[in-house]
C-alpha cells in the first residue's frame, strides 16, 4: 500500500504496511481500485449525468476519505457500482493509481493536492445532497479534475487546477451553509458535558439530516441525544434544539474515543468520518450509517431505521446518577452557535472596539484534531492570548481549548466557537465584512490564522483559502507530505504560508504585524 493523504502518516512520508489511522493494506487498496474507477470513468468522457451518477460520484470519493469506512466487502460493492458505470461508458479498464504515486514528485504533489481537495469537496457536497442542495458547478468539476489525473497536465495547468478547486469548494460549502438552514439559523448556547442518569445515544461525526431523524425517532421513548465531536454545533440549530431530549455533548476530541467509549453503558452512532478503529470494550455498541462502514458494524441503511439503536440504549439503560465528563481543561459546560450570522450582528460593536482599541487581535484557531503528538501547541496558543484579543475557532481543533474560559471583551465572549468545519464558509464570511467595514483586504485586517490539519476536508479549506489570496498562515502541527519542496516553496513565496513553531514566537510575529 502506499498512502500519505491525512496528517499523522507514517515518518512523515506515507504509509506503507498499514496505515497509522487502521486501515489495512487490503482496504487501502480497494480505495485506491475505486478512485482508479472513478478517473477512468471521469477520463473516458461517454457517461451519462445523471443525478445518480453525481451522487455515487461524490459517495465513493467520501468512502476514501480518512477514517469513514474500513469494511472491504461495502468497498468491493462500491468499487463494483462505479466499475459498472465506467464499462457502460465504453471504458475497458481502470486507471491505475500507481502512476500518480510513482510521477515525477511535483506532478505527484500537485495531483494529490487536487485529489485530496477533492475528496473533501465531494464530502460537503454529500452532506448537502442529503438535505436536497446539489450544485451543478460543483459536480462538473469532480469529473473533470478525476479526467486531469488521467492526464499529461503539466505543472502550470495543474496548478492553475488546484486553485480552481479552491473556489469550487467555497461555492460548495456556501451550498451546504444554506442546507444545515433548514434547521434554523445557529444561535448561541451553553451545552453541558453532563450525561443525565438513564439511557442515551451517542451521536457522531457531522451529519445533521441524521440527527434530525434520530431525534424525531427517539421523541417520547425515554432516550435522551448527546452529540459527540464535530457534531457539537447542532445544538445551536433551533430546529434541534427545540427537542427537549436533546441533552447535551459527551466527550472530548475525536481521537479520544478508543478510550472514552469502554465502559460507557449507551450506544455510539457515527453518521460520517472520524470513526477510529473499534475496540472490543464497546464493539458491541457501535452503528454506522451513510458513508460510514467498519467490519462487524451494524450499519442502519438508507431507510433511517434507527431501531436498533434505540433499541440497544434501552438495553444498556445508561448511568444511574447524572456523570459529568469535562473537557480537556476540566471545563464541565461548553458554548457554540457563534455562526456567521451571530457574529456579524455584533459587527458594529466589534468594528468600534476595534477603533477604540479594545480588540487589537483576531485569530482563527482551527481545523481537525489529530492523535498526533504536538497539537498542544493550539491549546497554549489560545491561553495565551493577551486579553485584548478575539479568538474564533472551528472544526474538531477547537476541543484542545473550548472548555476553556478567557474571558469577554465588551460583552463578546473572546472565544467564539463558529461550528463545523464546513462552517470556514461562515468565518470567511466574517472576516469579509470586517474588511468591508474597515475599507481593507482580508490581509490588511488584525487577524491571524492559525490553522491545524488532519484530513481531506481540511486541505479544501486550505485550499479555499488560498483561491481567496489569503496570506501569512500559520499550518501545522506538520506539513503535508504529498506537498513537495518546489510546491512549499511556491506557497511560502506565494501566500507566506508557514509552518508553526512556538505559541509564543507564532504570537509575537502575529502582533507585530
Amino acid at each position: 500500500m502506499f498512502c500519505f493523504q491525512c496528517e499523522q502518516t507514517a515518518g512523515g512520508a506515507g504509509c506503507t504496511r498499514s496505515g497509522v489511522c487502521g486501515k489495512k493494506p487490503g482496504t487501502a487498496l480497494l480505495q485506491d481500485k475505486l478512485v482508479g474507477e472513478l478517473v477512468a470513468l471521469a477520463a473516458g468522457g461517454n457517461y451519462t449525468r445523471t443525478p445518480e451518477l453525481d451522487a455515487l460520484v461524490e459517495n465513493a470519493l467520501f468512502t476514501t476519505l480518512t477514517n469513514v469506512n474500513f469494511d472491504d466487502l461495502t468497498l468491493a460493492a462500491m468499487v463494483e457500482k462505479v466499475s459498472k458505470a465506467r464499462k457502460e461508458s465504453g471504458v475497458a479498464d481502470a486507471w491505475d493509481m500507481e502512476k500518480i504515486w510513482t510521477a515525477d514528485e511535483d506532478i505527484r504533489s500537485l495531483k494529490s493536492l487536487l485529489l485530496f481537495g477533492m475528496k473533501g469537496i465531494a464530502a460537503y457536497a454529500s452532506h448537502a445532497r442529503v438535505l436536497g442542495r446539489s450544485l451543478e458547478e460543483v459536480n462538473d468539476f469532480l469529473y473533470r479534475g478525476l479526467a486531469l489525473l488521467a492526464s499529461d497536465a503539466g505543472k502550470e495547468t495543474l496548478l492553475d487546477v488546484v486553485m480552481e478547486a479552491g473556489k469550487v469548494n467555497l461555492a460548495c460549502m456556501e451550498l451546504l451553509h444554506h442546507a444545515n438552514r433548514t434547521y434554523g439559523t445557529p444561535v448561541p448556547v451553553t451545552v453541558s458535558r453532563t450525561v443525565e442518569k438513564g439511557p442515551f445515544i451517542i451521536v457522531s461525526g457531522h451529519d445533521l439530516h441524521d440527527l434530525a431523524i434520530l431525534l424525531r425517532q427517539t421523541e417520547g421513548k425515554g432516550v435522551n441525544i448527546y452529540t459527540h465531536g464535530e457534531m457539537l454545533p447542532a445544538h445551536a440549530y433551533p430546529e434541534l434544539k427545540k427537542y427537549a431530549h436533546f441533552k447535551g455533548h459527551f466527550g472530548t476530541a475525536w481521537q479520544n474515543q478508543q478510550k472514552e467509549f469502554a465502559g460507557v453503558p449507551a450506544p455510539v452512532l457515527f453518521t460520517t468520518n472520524c470513526i477510529m478503529p473499534v475496540k472490543d470494550s464497546y464493539a458491541d455498541r457501535v452503528f454506522t450509517t451513510g458513508v460510514v462502514q467498519y467490519p462487524g458494524m451494524t450499519h442502519i441503511g438508507d431507510d433511517k431505521d434507527f431501531s436498533p439503536v434505540i433499541a440497544k440504549a434501552l438495553e444498556l439503560g445508561g448511568y444511574a446518577e447524572d456523570t459529568c465528563f469535562s473537557g480537556i481543561n476540566g471545563g464541565e459546560t461548553v458554548t457554540t452557535g457563534f455562526g456567521s450570522e451571530a457574529v456579524l450582528s455584533h459587527a458594529g460593536t466589534i468594528v468600534e472596539a476595534v477603533k477604540a482599541g479594545a480588540i487589537r487581535h483576531f485569530f482563527l484557531v482551527g481545523g481537525c484534531d489529530g492523535a498526533k503528538p504536538g497539537r498542544n501547541y493550539y491549546t497554549e496558543f489560545v491561553k495565551n492570548t493577551p486579553a485584548d484579543t478575539v479568538v474564533l475557532t472551528l472544526a474538531c481543533g477547537k476541543f484542545r481549548f473550548n472548555d476553556l474560559d478567557i474571558g469577554s471583551i465588551g460583552g463578546i465572549p473572546r472565544l467564539l466557537d463558529m461550528g463545523q468545519c464546513n462552517d470556514a464558509y461562515g468565518a470567511i464570511q466574517v472576516a469579509l465584512a470586517l474588511a468591508e467595514a474597515f475599507h481593507c483586504g482580508v490581509n490588511d485586517l488584525p487577524l491571524t490564522m492559525v490553522l491545524s490539519w488532519y484530513e481531506q476536508k481540511a486541505v479544501a479549506i486550505l485550499l479555499t483559502l488560498l483561491y481567496l489570496g489569503v496570506k501569512n498562515m500559520y499550518l501545522g502541527p506538520s506539513l503535508p507530505a504529498f506537498v513537495s519542496p518546489a510546491v512549499l516553496d511556491f506557497l511560502v513565496k506565494e501566500f507566506g504560508v508557514r509552518p508553526i513553531s512556538s505559541p509564543e514566537a507564532d504570537m509575537a510575529a502575529a502582533l507585530a504585524r
